[in-house]
């Protein structure tokens, strides 16, 4: 055989396979990027589920967006609770990558003059909700590139739309729309983000005599109290773990050991302690703190600095 021919034959085998495997590397970093995933809808409503509203949300969602995942952050909201609404999105959106679209109906001034509203934040996710506050603690955190009005109605559903049911006639069907890929700047008007509204949230306050800040909520079916002061800011009282705090709740006060978590106290006893999200919360070991103390929020907080 002639040795030259059959050691070209060699090479080019080898060129060959290495343009195929940089071909396919290539194809599989394409894959990788977030516009060849079906797009995510995160979908948080006060609604419930003992009948069907949410499922005709994601009913309409799907017919006009039938490529999208839907998930379900909760719809268990304390129904009404704009603040409650704020703080999961605040808790959830930081896990969800750019391009996410998060529809939220939390509304009770639903059919009123409040506005219906896509938020773009300057992560690149978009917020489809009424504007009456939700986007408080996402705002401060992750600030908002533009905002627009829902007003085109080629982005919502029904010849005649309810007073009454927006969640179906326009927040989904509008963030369908946007997961879909259509253009964002045609659902309506560009509005000044100054304009949005605010809840009008008390900041905590360090100062010479210790912290004061506020519970905000309870946890889910736990009872715990949820305030919103920073483990940063709750440390700075110079407390050391298992230290003993004393802690006034609106007009009563308590005594608690600052644990890492529920089972450093013995069953049914109280703690302090940092909660998953970062901020301090007090708790019953295997108990319900909110109802064994009656504590019903929001309540004023308010822990005095260590004495050394």
């Amino acid at each position: 055989m002639n040795r030259p021919f059959f050691k070209r034959i060699i090479f080019g085998c080898f060129l060959f396979g290495l343009v195929v495997t940089l071909c396919n590397v290539r194809s599989a970093k394409a894959a990788d990027t977030p516009e060849h995933y079906p797009p995510t809808i995160v979908f948080m409503t006060d609604f419930g589920v003992v009948d069907d509203s949410v499922n005709i949300c994601k009913g309409v969602m799907y017919s006009i967006a039938p490529e999208a995942r839907i998930v379900d952050l909760t719809h268990e909201v304390t129904p009404f609770s704009i603040l409650d609404g704020a703080r999961f999105l605040y808790g959830s959106s930081a896990y969800y990558p750019a391009g996410t679209v998060f529809v939220v109906v939390i509304d009770p001034g639903v059919g009123s003059t409040r506005k219906a509203v896509v938020v773009k934040t300057k992560r690149g996710q978009y917020f489809i909700l009424p504007d009456n506050g939700l986007m408080t603690l996402v705002q401060d955190r992750d600030g908002i590139e533009a905002v627009r009005e829902i007003t085109n109605r080629d982005w919502m559903i029904g010849a005649a739309l309810s007073s009454t049911f927006h969640g179906r006639d326009i927040f989904s069907p509008a963030g369908a729309h946007l997961a879909h890929g259509d253009d964002w700047t045609k659902v309506g008007p560009e509005l000044d983000v100054k304009q949005l509204v605010r809840l009008n949230l008390v900041a905590p306050k360090l100062d010479e005599k210790g912290l004061s800040g506020e519970v905000i909520a309870t946890d889910g079916p736990f009872g715990n109290l949820v305030t919103n002061i920073d483990a940063e800011d709750f440390m700075k009282l110079g407390f050391a773990w298992g230290q003993q705090v004393r802690v006034t709740i609106g007009k009563q006060t308590v005594v608690v050991p600052l644990m890492h978590t529920f089972s450093d106290v013995p069953l049914h006893q109280p703690l302090i302690y940092i909660n998953s999200r970062g901020r301090v919360a007090l708790a019953l070991n295997q108990g319900n703190f909110a109802r064994t103390y009656g504590i019903t929020p929001p309540q004023e907080f308010f822990v005095p600095r260590a004495k050394n």
